[in-house]
Protein backbone atom coordinates (compact mmCIF):
# COMPACT_ATOMS: atom_id res chain seq x y z
CA UNK A 1 0.00 0.00 0.00
CA UNK A 2 2.77 2.70 0.57
CA UNK A 3 4.34 1.63 -2.43
CA UNK A 4 1.22 2.56 -4.26
CA UNK A 5 0.81 5.78 -2.47
CA UNK A 6 4.23 6.51 -3.42
CA UNK A 7 3.55 6.56 -6.88
CA UNK A 8 0.92 8.20 -7.05
CA UNK A 9 2.10 10.79 -4.98
CA UNK A 10 5.19 10.93 -7.44
CA UNK A 11 3.06 10.92 -10.56
CA UNK A 12 0.64 13.77 -8.85
CA UNK A 13 3.81 16.04 -8.65
CA UNK A 14 5.12 15.11 -11.92
CA UNK A 15 1.98 16.61 -13.58
CA UNK A 16 2.07 19.11 -11.11
CA UNK A 17 5.41 20.28 -12.03
CA UNK A 18 4.78 19.88 -15.98
CA UNK A 19 1.13 22.08 -15.64
CA UNK A 20 3.55 24.97 -13.45
CA UNK A 21 6.06 24.56 -16.00
CA UNK A 22 3.31 25.07 -18.78
CA UNK A 23 2.19 29.42 -19.50
CA UNK A 24 -0.82 30.11 -21.26
CA UNK A 25 0.58 33.16 -23.00
CA UNK A 26 -3.25 34.24 -23.64
CA UNK A 27 -5.54 33.51 -21.74
CA UNK A 28 -8.69 33.26 -24.11
CA UNK A 29 -10.70 36.22 -22.80
CA UNK A 30 -8.52 39.49 -22.71
CA UNK A 31 -4.95 40.69 -23.18
CA UNK A 32 -3.63 40.58 -20.01
CA UNK A 33 -0.06 39.92 -19.82
CA UNK A 34 0.34 41.58 -23.30
CA UNK A 35 1.21 45.98 -24.02
CA UNK A 36 0.22 47.25 -27.90
CA UNK A 37 2.37 48.89 -29.57
CA UNK A 38 0.87 50.65 -32.93
CA UNK A 39 2.11 53.95 -34.01
CA UNK A 40 -0.57 55.57 -35.17
CA UNK A 41 -2.32 55.54 -31.77
CA UNK A 42 -0.11 57.96 -30.40
CA UNK A 43 -1.90 60.60 -32.76
CA UNK A 44 -5.21 59.62 -33.63
CA UNK A 45 -7.88 59.32 -30.80
CA UNK A 46 -10.52 57.86 -33.49
CA UNK A 47 -8.54 54.55 -34.16
CA UNK A 48 -9.13 51.50 -33.07
CA UNK A 49 -6.29 48.76 -31.75
CA UNK A 50 -5.57 46.01 -34.55
CA UNK A 51 -5.70 43.48 -31.32
CA UNK A 52 -8.71 41.93 -30.70
CA UNK A 53 -10.43 38.89 -28.50
CA UNK A 54 -13.52 37.00 -30.26
CA UNK A 55 -14.67 33.58 -29.41
CA UNK A 56 -11.36 32.47 -27.46
CA UNK A 57 -9.60 33.70 -30.38
CA UNK A 58 -6.88 36.49 -30.46
CA UNK A 59 -7.12 38.48 -33.66
CA UNK A 60 -5.30 40.91 -34.79
CA UNK A 61 -7.14 43.01 -37.63
CA UNK A 62 -4.30 44.01 -39.55
CA UNK A 63 -4.58 47.91 -39.27
CA UNK A 64 -3.57 50.21 -37.75
CA UNK A 65 -0.21 48.55 -38.33
CA UNK A 66 2.16 47.91 -34.90
CA UNK A 67 2.51 44.97 -32.64
CA UNK A 68 1.25 43.21 -29.50
CA UNK A 69 4.11 42.45 -27.32
CA UNK A 70 4.34 40.25 -23.90
CA UNK A 71 4.90 42.57 -20.56
CA UNK A 72 7.95 39.24 -19.82
CA UNK A 73 11.07 38.68 -21.32
CA UNK A 74 11.40 34.90 -22.02
CA UNK A 75 14.27 32.49 -22.82
CA UNK A 76 15.06 29.22 -23.49
CA UNK A 77 11.84 28.17 -24.13
CA UNK A 78 9.16 25.77 -26.80
CA UNK A 79 6.16 28.12 -27.88
CA UNK A 80 3.79 26.45 -29.52
CA UNK A 81 0.45 27.98 -30.99
CA UNK A 82 -2.12 28.03 -33.88
CA UNK A 83 -2.82 30.82 -36.60
CA UNK A 84 -4.97 30.98 -39.58
CA UNK A 85 -5.58 33.62 -41.94
CA UNK A 86 -9.73 33.50 -42.17
CA UNK A 87 -10.13 35.67 -45.47
CA UNK A 88 -7.34 36.23 -48.32
CA UNK A 89 -3.94 35.43 -47.61
CA UNK A 90 -2.33 37.57 -45.28
CA UNK A 91 0.96 38.74 -43.78
CA UNK A 92 1.93 38.62 -40.15
CA UNK A 93 5.05 37.21 -37.84
CA UNK A 94 6.34 35.94 -34.53
CA UNK A 95 8.85 38.08 -33.18
CA UNK A 96 11.31 36.70 -30.52
CA UNK A 97 14.05 37.99 -28.51
CA UNK A 98 12.30 41.48 -29.19
CA UNK A 99 13.79 44.56 -27.22
CA UNK A 100 14.03 47.99 -28.16
CA UNK A 101 10.22 49.16 -29.61
CA UNK A 102 10.18 50.81 -33.15
CA UNK A 103 13.58 50.27 -34.08
CA UNK A 104 13.46 49.81 -38.21
CA UNK A 105 10.94 51.71 -40.00
CA UNK A 106 9.87 53.50 -36.81
CA UNK A 107 7.49 50.52 -36.27
CA UNK A 108 9.18 47.09 -36.21
CA UNK A 109 10.79 46.33 -32.50
CA UNK A 110 14.55 44.65 -32.63
CA UNK A 111 14.06 40.94 -33.05
CA UNK A 112 14.50 38.11 -35.10
CA UNK A 113 11.21 37.60 -36.88
CA UNK A 114 9.48 34.16 -37.67
CA UNK A 115 7.39 34.80 -40.47
CA UNK A 116 3.62 33.36 -40.75
CA UNK A 117 3.21 35.11 -44.54
CA UNK A 118 1.08 33.02 -46.48
CA UNK A 119 3.45 30.45 -48.52
CA UNK A 120 6.59 31.92 -46.67
CA UNK A 121 5.60 30.74 -43.20
CA UNK A 122 9.00 29.82 -41.17
CA UNK A 123 11.25 32.27 -43.01
CA UNK A 124 13.58 34.43 -40.46
CA UNK A 125 13.37 38.06 -40.98
CA UNK A 126 16.50 39.77 -39.03
CA UNK A 127 15.41 43.10 -37.66
CA UNK A 128 18.52 44.44 -36.27
CA UNK A 129 19.67 41.15 -34.82
CA UNK A 130 21.86 38.29 -36.88
CA UNK A 131 20.87 34.57 -37.00
CA UNK A 132 23.19 32.57 -39.24
CA UNK A 133 21.82 29.13 -41.12
CA UNK A 134 24.03 26.70 -42.72
CA UNK A 135 23.68 27.23 -46.45
CA UNK A 136 23.34 31.39 -45.89
CA UNK A 137 24.52 32.69 -49.23
CA UNK A 138 21.38 29.88 -51.05
CA UNK A 139 19.08 31.19 -48.51
CA UNK A 140 19.75 34.46 -48.25
CA UNK A 141 21.66 36.24 -51.42
CA UNK A 142 25.25 37.41 -52.06
CA UNK A 143 27.28 37.65 -49.00
CA UNK A 144 27.92 41.19 -49.55
CA UNK A 145 24.05 42.17 -49.23
CA UNK A 146 23.58 40.47 -45.80
CA UNK A 147 22.38 42.75 -43.23
CA UNK A 148 19.95 43.71 -40.14
CA UNK A 149 19.17 47.08 -41.60
CA UNK A 150 17.08 48.87 -43.65
CA UNK A 151 17.93 48.05 -47.94
CA UNK A 152 20.03 44.86 -46.65
CA UNK A 153 19.01 40.98 -47.16
CA UNK A 154 17.86 40.60 -43.74
CA UNK A 155 15.37 37.48 -44.95
CA UNK A 156 16.21 34.29 -44.61
CA UNK A 157 13.76 31.40 -46.79
CA UNK A 158 12.52 28.83 -44.63
CA UNK A 159 13.48 25.20 -46.08
CA UNK A 160 10.15 24.04 -47.24
CA UNK A 161 7.31 26.07 -48.91
CA UNK A 162 5.12 23.22 -48.50
CA UNK A 163 4.19 22.65 -45.04
CA UNK A 164 1.13 25.07 -44.31
CA UNK A 165 -2.62 23.49 -44.41
CA UNK A 166 -4.72 25.60 -46.85
CA UNK A 167 -6.26 29.02 -47.20
CA UNK A 168 -8.33 29.35 -44.04
CA UNK A 169 -7.23 26.30 -41.78
CA UNK A 170 -5.86 26.84 -38.83
CA UNK A 171 -2.18 26.00 -38.76
CA UNK A 172 0.37 24.67 -35.96
CA UNK A 173 3.73 26.19 -35.27
CA UNK A 174 6.51 25.48 -32.55
CA UNK A 175 9.05 28.31 -31.88
CA UNK A 176 12.23 26.58 -29.99
CA UNK A 177 14.40 29.43 -28.75
CA UNK A 178 17.61 28.01 -26.77
CA UNK A 179 20.57 29.76 -25.62
CA UNK A 180 21.82 31.00 -29.46
CA UNK A 181 19.42 28.76 -31.39
CA UNK A 182 16.07 28.97 -33.32
CA UNK A 183 14.21 26.30 -34.69
CA UNK A 184 10.96 26.48 -36.06
CA UNK A 185 8.41 23.87 -37.43
CA UNK A 186 5.28 24.45 -38.80
CA UNK A 187 2.47 21.95 -39.10
CA UNK A 188 5.26 18.92 -37.74
CA UNK A 189 7.75 19.45 -40.77
CA UNK A 190 10.83 21.46 -39.27
CA UNK A 191 10.77 24.65 -41.69
CA UNK A 192 14.22 26.29 -40.27
CA UNK A 193 16.77 26.02 -38.05
CA UNK A 194 19.03 29.03 -36.93
CA UNK A 195 22.02 29.73 -34.71
CA UNK A 196 25.14 32.41 -33.37
CA UNK A 197 21.84 34.78 -33.00
CA UNK A 198 23.33 38.11 -31.63
CA UNK A 199 20.16 37.83 -28.67
CA UNK A 200 19.17 34.94 -26.71
CA UNK A 201 16.14 36.44 -24.80
CA UNK A 202 13.70 39.11 -24.95
CA UNK A 203 10.14 39.67 -25.26
CA UNK A 204 7.61 37.58 -28.05
CA UNK A 205 5.57 40.04 -30.20
CA UNK A 206 2.52 39.38 -32.48
CA UNK A 207 2.49 41.61 -35.79
CA UNK A 208 -0.84 43.66 -37.66
CA UNK A 209 0.37 44.30 -40.67
CA UNK A 210 -1.99 44.80 -43.28
CA UNK A 211 -3.82 41.09 -42.81
CA UNK A 212 -6.43 39.94 -40.27
CA UNK A 213 -5.19 37.03 -38.73
CA UNK A 214 -5.99 34.39 -35.81
CA UNK A 215 -3.95 32.59 -33.11
CA UNK A 216 -5.02 30.39 -30.11
CA UNK A 217 -3.78 28.08 -27.79
CA UNK A 218 -0.63 29.94 -27.11
CA UNK A 219 1.43 28.21 -24.80
CA UNK A 220 4.92 28.31 -23.23
CA UNK A 221 7.15 26.34 -21.55
CA UNK A 222 11.23 26.60 -20.35
CA UNK A 223 13.26 23.92 -21.78
CA UNK A 224 17.39 23.12 -21.22
CA UNK A 225 17.50 20.92 -24.64
CA UNK A 226 16.19 21.24 -28.42
CA UNK A 227 13.75 19.06 -30.00
CA UNK A 228 15.14 16.40 -32.81
CA UNK A 229 14.34 17.05 -36.41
Amino acid sequence: MKKVLHCLLVAFLVISCSKTAQKRLFNGENLEGWHIDVPALDTSSTLDSPFIVKDNKLISLGEPRGHLITDKIYKDYRLTFEYRFPGKPGNSGVLVHSSTPRALYDMFPKSIEVQLEHKNAGDFWCILEDIKVPDMVERRGPKEKWGVKEGENRRIKNLTDNSENPLGEWNAMTIECLQDSIKVWVNGTLVNFGYDATAQKGRIALQAEGSEVEFKNLELVPIDKMSSE
